[in-house]
Parts: C-alpha cells; structure tokens; sequence
C-alpha cells in the first residue's frame, strides 16, 4: 500500500481518487476526524483574538495598524487549513516515499541558518529572512520530517511481516536520522526545539514496540548530555540565565526573571472570568514581553479567566485524545508511530509552554500549538492535523 494516494482506500478505486471526492458523503467526510479538525480551528480562531488583543496597541510592533497581527495571523491559519488538505489529499503513505526528499530539503534548510542568511530573533539565531519581510523557521518542519523518518525505518519490515519489533540495528538507523537535524539546531542554539524532537524520538520509540532499554538508555544519554552542554559552555548566557531564573524565581525579578513573574501577575489578576476580551490591564499596558508569541496564554489567563484558559486546554486535550485513538486503531505500525510521535510533540510543546507563563517551566521561547503567532509554527501543527486525518482516512472501514 505504500505510496497509495490517500483517496484509494478500501472499495475504492483510482478513477474516483481526487478531488471531486473532497466531500463526497460516502467516503471521506465520513473517515474524517471531525472533533480533531473542530478543536484545532477553534484553537486557531481563540487564537487571532488573543494575538489581536495583545497586538493591537503594540504601534512599535503592528507599523500603526492594529489589525496587522491579526490578518497574518488569520492568513496564517488559512495557509494552515491548505497545507492540511494537500497533506490528506496526498496521503502520508506518499509523503513516506518522499521521506528522502523531504528530510535533505529539511537539513539544508536549518543548516543555511547557520550561514548569513540565517537571523537571529528574540535571542535565538534560527530563522531565515524572506522577501517581503517574512522569515522562516526550518527547526518546526524538522519536527515533522523525524517523524516520518524514524516512523519509515522502524516499520519497514515490521509493517513487511520480517519482523515483529524493530531490531536494533534499525532503531540506531532511526537514532542518527534524528541525530543529525537535532545536533545542528543545537548549534543554533535552539534549546525549546531540541527538547521537543527528544520528547519526539521517546515517544516513536515507544509507539514502535523498540525495547525499554532504548527508551531508558536515551533518558540516561539525554541527561548526561544536558550536563556536559552545561559545563562547556554550549548554551548563550540568555539561555543559562532563564534557567537559572527556574530554579530560583527570586532571582533579578526585574531582569532574567521578569517574563515569567508578569506572565503570573496577569495569568492570577484573571481569576475565574477574567476582566474581559481586550480589558486586560497587564496586557493593554504592554507589561508581559512577546505576548503574542511565547506568552499569549497570558492574555487568556487575563481576560477570559480560568475558564477562558480551561477551555484552551480543553481543546488541546481532545486533540491529544482523538490523536491517541487514531494511533490505536489503526492497523500498520508506521500510521501508528506517526500519530504517537505527533502527540509526543503536541503534549510536550503545550505543557512547556502553558508551564513556563505558569511559572513550572524554564523559558525556552517554545510557541502554543495553533494558538500563538508565526506562520512557520501554525503550518507544522496543520501539517501534521493532515497527517493523522489521512491516517485515519485510509484506515479499513470496520476500524
């Protein structure tokens, strides 16, 4: 079945594959994800109000138009619904034919960061500047392509019938394809994403069945190297500052540590209700930095209140839910590994970044999924909605 587009599923041959069947009653729109697909927009629409509330009096950031957040942001999450359509349309057993193609264009995109085309923002060097004053930020793609990379390795010959688990000459074949793009975002140095992609890397190797002794050996691996990088110094001093500024919250709460004691401020003055979409003092008076971005459950801990930030987590959930399900159901290892690797990633990056406004978490400048501004964030997450959709579509139908 590999390569099969993702129309040509059980019953259904290639002279209906298309897109005359985008909505056809009998097939597709009923193999859907709907609670998946619903929660991730309303996610991205909650999303546009907080990025517009936090924005909208930012005149040194918005070029004196308060809607300029605000249109690229929806802009964004429409070029996100596309991307998600493309990826079901083409079907991740065909993505997993370009994986090849897919993880080089990756690589050589983070690498040309490391050139002069490479720009840093808010501290950290990992985007490219475009034309047209857009940037991109490749380490979010690379997400994607390990993914798929380590799925397409572990489950070549169990899906095969040769194995039953991966042995463990392929699991070390997964563990360099993920190496390599890890250890030049690294060098970025971008520390948020490299502890997503090993948060990723556990959760495939467990969703393939590989022995615990990998699983427990990388967590042993990872801490050690966390020390060493410590010690010699590879992290910047902003970097090393915010966590110590973890570890001891007292410490310069005017300089390292004010991020994180204005996020609490306004995320506590919310209390159960909020003060009201767009009457946030913390937010109106510009007190919490990058709350657009980094910070913007802030603005909802703020002006929605408990409630307004339940909800966001709600949501979050039943993505996390309907991803494990179709993780479960399906019926080849490699579906299976890609939705357990996209959960891993999803999980961790909303717990980091809910956690550090929280005060629970070291800053590391990871983005909320579906919810925070940047284009090269909300195309990932929508990317890898079309991954589980079209695992979930080209299940068997008594699935």
């Amino acid at each position: 079945m590999t390569g099969v587009n993702s129309f040509q599923v059980s019953g259904y041959g290639p002279e209906r594959a298309g897109w005359t069947r985008l909505f056809a009653r009998d097939s597709l729109a009923r193999r859907l994800d709907w609670p998946i697909l619903l929660a991730a927009t309303t996610l991205s629409l909650i999303g546009s109000l907080l990025v517009f509330s936090a924005t909208r009096n930012r005149t040194e950031l918005n070029q004196d138009d308060p809607y300029y957040f605000l249109v690229r942001h929806l802009l964004n999450t429409g070029i996100g619904l596309a991307l998600m359509v493309g990826t079901v349309w083409l079907g991740h057993r065909t993505l997993r034919t370009a994986v090849p193609i897919l993880y080089g264009l990756s690589v050589f995109l983070i690498l040309l960061v490391l050139t002069p085309l490479g720009s840093t923002i808010n501290g950290a060097h990992s985007w490219i500047k475009l034309p047209g004053g857009f940037s991109l930020q490749p380490s979010e793609f690379v997400k994607i392509t390990i993914i798929l990379g380590m799925a397409m390795l572990l489950a070549t010959r169990v899906d095969a019938g040769d194995k039953q688990y991966p042995d463990h000459r392929t699991v070390v074949q997964a563990l360099g394809l993920a190496a390599v793009p890890m250890l030049v975002v690294m060098l970025m140095p971008d520390l948020g994403s490299v502890m997503v992609m090993v948060v990723i890397v556990l959760g495939v190797l467990l969703a393939s069945g590989a022995s615990n002794r990998w699983v427990f050996g990388l967590i042993g691996a990872g801490t050690t190297g966390a020390i060493a990088v410590w010690q010699l110094g590879v992290l910047d001093d902003y970097q090393i500052a915010r966590f110590a500024a973890f570890a001891n919250p007292s410490l310069d709460p005017a300089g390292v540590g004010y991020n994180t004691n204005q996020a609490r401020i306004a995320i506590g003055s919310g209390g159960l209700s909020g003060s009201g979409l767009f009457h946030g003092s913390q937010t109106t008076g510009q007190f919490v930095p990058e709350q657009q971005t980094d910070f913007v459950f802030t603005v909802a801990g703020e002006e929605l209140g408990f409630v307004g930030g339940g909800l966001i987590i709600l949501l979050l959930g039943v993505i996390l839910w309907r991803a494990c399900r179709i993780a479960r159901e399906t019926t080849e290892l490699y579906g299976t590994i890609v939705a357990a690797g996209i959960v891993a990633w999803f999980a961790f990056q909303a717990f980091e970044n809910i956690g550090m406004t929280l005060g629970i978490m070291p800053v590391t400048g990871l983005p909320l999924p579906f919810v925070s501004y940047g284009g090269s964030s909300m195309f990932a997450v929508w990317v890898a909605v079309g991954l589980l959709q079209s695992i979930r579509v080209q299940r068997p139908m008594s699935a």
